[in-house]
């Protein structure tokens, strides 16, 4: 059997938009990110997209807890340990919010 570029379209996947142009037709696997997410690739204005890319940031519930241990306490390095990060994120986030947590130990 014969491969040939209208195999490799096949049917219209529906969320599979191309961001520059704003096509559904035409848009085709282009391998894959070092994170092992898809790459498309648009036929109609040669754009390479992530469809769904990941996210490398950690839920909101993590922070306000990881925030409350530091607040409570435990160092930042302590806090890493403790929720399996690097002591950086945790530092970045006690610089970010300005002490606007509730910092009672209550939940923890």
């Amino acid at each position: 059997m014969m491969y040939t570029e209208d195999m490799r379209i096949g049917e219209r996947i529906e969320d599979r938009k191309c961001p520059k142009c704003g096509s559904v037709e035409k848009q085709v696997k282009s391998g894959i990110n070092p994170s092992g997410t898809q790459r498309n690739l648009c036929r109609l204005c040669g754009c390479r997209y992530t469809h769904n890319p990941k996210t490398r940031e950690k839920p909101e519930e993590i922070k306000v807890l990881a925030l409350r241990a530091y607040y409570s306490g435990v160092s930042g390095r302590g806090v890493g340990k403790i929720f399996g990060m690097s002591h950086i994120n945790v530092m970045n986030w006690i610089k970010k919010n300005g002490g606007s947590v509730d910092k009672s130990a209550d939940e923890i």
